[in-house]
């Protein structure tokens, strides 16, 4: 039997904006609430399990490193902070029991204006002390922007106490800017000590090196080359590379063969030493699979999950040797198939123990994997951190996923389906206010972004603070979303944009259909391709939606394309629009003298997803028209707006939007 340990959590956080809040429940009270980042946005268990560290955030775009020792009577420390308002703290795991090792992700701006994403690491002491820049450039003189700090490879690597493999970015160039003679530039491997701070060179640089992945033991067995053209842009073809533990030669991975044919939509993500394989995706009858190839010289693949009806949407890996223990997929909710029995036994006996029917992750281990940070949640519950300990079978609560959330009344969320105008049925999920009868409510279409993405059932912070509202949210995964196999997906949501937009428009009118909506109440709000979504209703069907909101949005098929001849990833974006009539029919910004319903549009300044370019050019394009339009700008946050304040600030200008647009 399972013991928890309690309703109160072992550690108790204050949310960052609680002196902002008073009580009550005005609309700035639940937007304060709901636009509050996660408490918990990554977290890490050392290796002896008896320390717990997580980033959470402070105030407005800010993010703070927590430790805390289970073990000790000091209660938390904050031992970091990042104030840096173009860059988020994004992880920090733990190198050895006594000190970690942290990301920061941001983007600057070019001196020609070009938004350069860039990841940095640092190491710290638990206590705080000795921190340590652990991105640095093996260069002569760095005379250029250096965009990637490195990835981790392995935190551990046998026999070497406190060593840990990461990427480096090699650039080699004199005081003007040129290559010097006898050098090489492009990715290579670190042997780092993480207690001094001193490093070696593991794996040479390859100027095409993309990725590189180690065995559980930290050796580095296959290396992923990304080709590119005379021009500098990646084609798209990739070449694998293998070795054998403990040599430095490497050779071509080659064809995988399953039952005498070959593979296609190949991608490895892990190594086994133990079984002598390689875990890779791959495409078996247009659904994304797992396989395990040996590694043996005869590269057989045997199938360790497929589908006939939704992608693999991940493998399940825990431990610092991140050990592969089960796939993920999602039907109407998401599944875990594990391939660790007792893991297995483990997620059921939570899934009964635990009430909502939560869904059951594994967070972190111990390095013997007898310590497990368990996270559990569902559609009406943010989420909890336990700890769980196999030896003792005891469940100890820690942390709140979402402090300012703990016990609001939250709306579930339904699996459902609808006809789309040529009869096929559309998957979604149906969110009604808690405690309504759902009918004749005001109602928002919520369209994910992507296209190439999908919504999951789960906790929802922007969901639920619709709901909160008192409006249904329908979230359709219209044609073009992934997850559902490659007819799907389709020629994905922009070449096919009629296809994804006639189904987004199709939820709408199946809410009025059903009686839940009130026809004259009905909105649509969107996020990135969730944005163009909403706009482009307006272009097909002006009269459905009473009112449009657009974060962060594409408004110009053409915008995407030019924007991306700044990146390596260019001919992807090319090839993804193509080119043809739908571009300018596809458009929205071209189209607003035809709109009909008020829109309200929110952009950051520093968003490389979609340049904030898109936004202003839709603001102005309607202006020009005389169409009802609210625009809001946020200086220098990225796609996700991850700011407390500025997320805030954008439900509370929403409401007020929607308000006046719904009459409600």
């Amino acid at each position: 039997m399972l013991s928890g340990g309690g309703a109160e959590p072992a550690i108790a956080q204050d949310s960052p904006q609680a002196a902002e809040e008073n009580s009550g429940d005005s609309v700035r009270d639940i937007a304060l609430r709901f636009g509050i980042r996660s408490s918990v946005l990554d977290i890490s268990l050392s290796p002896s399990g008896s320390k717990v560290a997580w980033i959470a955030p402070g105030p407005n775009h800010t993010e703070i490193l927590n430790v805390f020792d289970l073990n000790g009577t000091a209660g938390i420390q904050q031992v970091a902070s990042n104030s840096e308002k173009t860059g988020t703290m994004t992880q920090c795991d733990w190198a050895t029991d006594d000190r970690l090792l942290c990301e920061i992700y941001g983007v600057a701006r070019s001196g020609d204006g070009i938004l350069l994403p860039f990841t940095r690491m640092f190491a710290i002491n638990g206590d705080g002390t000795d921190p340590d820049r652990v991105t640095r450039s093996r260069t002569a003189r760095q005379t250029r922007f250096n965009q990637d700090g490195g990835d981790v490879v392995a935190l551990d690597v046998a026999g070497a106490e406190g060593s840990i493999l990461i990427t480096r970015n090699y650039i080699e160039e004199n005081t003007m800017g040129t290559r010097l003679a006898n050098t090489k530039e492009g990715l290579g491997v670190d042997r780092l000590n993480i207690n001094t701070g001193r490093a070696r060179v593991e794996e040479r640089p390859d100027e095409n090196a993309s990725f590189y992945i180690a065995d559980e033991n930290g050796s580095v067995r296959l290396k992923v080359r990304a080709l590119t053209d005379a021009r500098g842009f990646l084609t798209g073809e990739r070449v694998y590379m293998i070795r054998e533990p403990g040599e430095s030669n490497w050779e071509r991975l080659g064809e995988i063969s399953l039952n005498g044919g070959v593979l296609d939509g190949f991608r490895p993500v892990v190594v086994d030493a133990g079984r002598n394989a390689v875990f890779a995706y791959v495409t078996i009858d247009g659904y994304r699979s797992v396989v395990e190839i040996a590694l043996d010289g005869s590269r057989q693949a045997k199938i360790v999950a497929s589908r006939d009806d939704v992608d693999v949407s991940s493998l399940i890996r825990i431990g610092r040797q991140r050990r592969v223990v089960g796939v993920s997929f999602a039907t109407e909710k998401r599944s875990v198939q594990y391939l660790d029995e007792e893991l297995a036994e483990l997620a059921r006996s939570l899934g009964e123990a635990l009430p909502n029917q939560p869904l059951i992750s594994i967070a972190g281990a111990s390095s013997d994997e007898r310590k497990l940070l368990i996270i559990a949640s569902s559609d009406t519950d943010a989420g909890t951190v336990y700890l769980y300990d196999k030896d003792t079978r005891s469940l100890e609560v820690l942390l709140a996923m979402r402090d300012a959330l703990v016990d609001e009344p939250m709306g579930q969320m339904q699996p459902v389906s609808y006809p789309a105008a040529d009869g096929t049925q559309i998957p979604g999920y149906l969110t009604l206010p808690p405690g309504s009868d759902g009918q004749n409510l005001p109602a928002i279409v919520l369209p994910h972004g992507g296209p190439a993405a999908r919504d999951f059932w789960g906790f929802d912070w922007l969901v639920q603070f619709f709901t909160a509202r008192g409006c249904a949210v329908l979230q359709p995964n219209y044609r073009g979303s992934s997850g559902y196999g490659e007819a799907w997906f389709g020629r994905n949501g922009y070449q096919a944009w009629d296809v994804a937009i006639g189904d987004v428009n199709d939820a709408g009118r199946w809410l009025v259909s059903q009686g839940i909506a009130d026809p004259q109440r009905l909105a649509i709000v969107g996020w990135s391709y969730g944005g163009y979504a909403a706009l482009q209703s307006q272009v097909v069907e002006p009269e459905l939606y009473k009112a449009v909101v657009a974060i962060a949005p594409v408004t110009d098929l053409e915008f995407l394309r030019e924007d991306a001849r700044a990146y390596t990833n260019f001919r992807f974006r090319d090839r993804q629009l193509g080119q043809g009539p739908h571009i300018a029919a596809g458009s929205p910004r071209r189209h607003a003298a035809g709109f009909a319903a008020p829109v309200a549009l929110f952009h950051g300044t520093l968003d490389v997803n979609v340049d904030v370019r898109h936004s202003r050019a839709m603001a102005d394009a309607l202006e020009d028209e005389d169409k009802a339009v609210t625009y809001v700008e946020f200086d220098e946050l990225q796609h996700a707006l991850d700011d407390s304040k500025a997320r805030s600030d954008m439900l509370s200008e929403i409401d007020r939007f929607l308000g006046r647009a719904l009459n409600r």
